[in-house]
């Protein structure tokens, strides 16, 4: 299950091949937002395939413990819900047979692009990104996940980054993609000086447009790729949250075991083959910064 700022979508996954094995089932996402609604629509969703076992939900905000603390993009009831109980309550009901692991969205996204998708055997810092309603970010350190980072909730000039250079803002102010990239570019220069990843990987649905973007996105020195699994990311990493779930173990970007247990610390020589590092100190001087410090351009450049 992903929810979402605007919808709410689930599958079945195949988590050998980390692929949809059905073919994704979509609602709306209720307003207001409310846990209560959401879950309703959660259980639609779940309904629709006729799933009894366990169920990986994202959450568009920070989730520690099945505990949402922040809600941007929807009701702010959610702040404080145990939503895990609350959703496997309603999905399961009385019997509890589906029960609910929830992660946030981006970190699920991560964890699937990790394993599955563009940053599959990859060391250093790893960013993913993911652009829709909001920002979600999912930062890896040699394959371990830092969670709830929130990178999109970063404040450049006034302004919280998500509301000038998500997809959503792109749509509202009727920017162009040329219009787009550049604000993208800001935000990805200002992630830059404070992390310096090795690799960007844009996800969301606009990564089924990447062509249309990254190549107007100049300046930044980490490699930018789109996500591999596009929109259905979030997907395949809440359904490997949920079988982490099942061991025990926190959910890694690492393939269990062959007899199923959970993976190892993600950052194995044999998991990560291709190293990717940051740019040397040298590579950072002052003359190699991109129009910094970072301001948000007028709609209209």
């Amino acid at each position: 299950m992903d929810i979402g700022g605007s919808g709410i979508k689930g599958a079945p996954v195949d988590l050998e091949r980390g692929e949809l094995a059905d073919e994704r089932y979509k609602v709306l996402t209720p307003h207001p937002a409310t846990p209560e609604a959401v879950a309703d629509c959660v259980k639609d969703v779940v309904d629709h395939f006729g799933w009894t076992g366990p169920v990986g939900a994202t959450f568009p905000g920070v989730v520690t413990g099945g505990i949402t603390r922040t809600a941007a993009n929807v009701d702010k009831h959610w702040i404080g819900t145990d939503a895990a109980a609350l959703l496997t309550d309603r999905v399961g009901g009385a019997a509890g047979g589906c029960p609910v692991t929830l992660l946030n969205d981006a970190d699920a996204a991560g964890l699937a692009e990790m394993r599955f998708g563009a940053g599959r055997d990859r060391t250093g810092t790893v960013i993913v990104l993911t652009f829709g309603t909001g920002i979600g970010s999912a930062v890896f350190t040699n394959g371990r996940l830092i969670p709830n980072t929130e990178l999109g909730h970063l404040e450049l000039h006034g302004h919280d980054a998500e509301k000038r250079a998500s997809t959503k803002a792109k749509e509202d102010e009727e920017l162009n993609w040329q219009q787009w990239a550049h604000r993208v570019q800001k935000y990805l220069a200002h992630v830059e000086m404070l992390l310096s990843p090795a690799l960007f990987v844009i996800g969301g649905g606009v990564s089924r447009k990447a062509e249309k973007f990254l190549p107007l996105i100049e300046g930044i020195r980490a490699e930018i790729v789109p996500a591999r699994l596009q929109n259905n990311a979030g997907i395949v990493g809440a359904a490997m949250a949920a079988q982490a779930a099942r061991t025990g173990a926190p959910p890694t970007a690492e393939p269990p075991a062959a007899d199923g247990s959970p993976a190892g610390n993600g950052a194995g020589p044999a998991a990560r083959t291709r190293p990717a590092e940051g740019p040397s100190p040298a590579d950072r001087a002052p003359s190699a910064a991109v129009d910094s410090p970072v301001g948000w351009p007028d709609a209209g450049r």
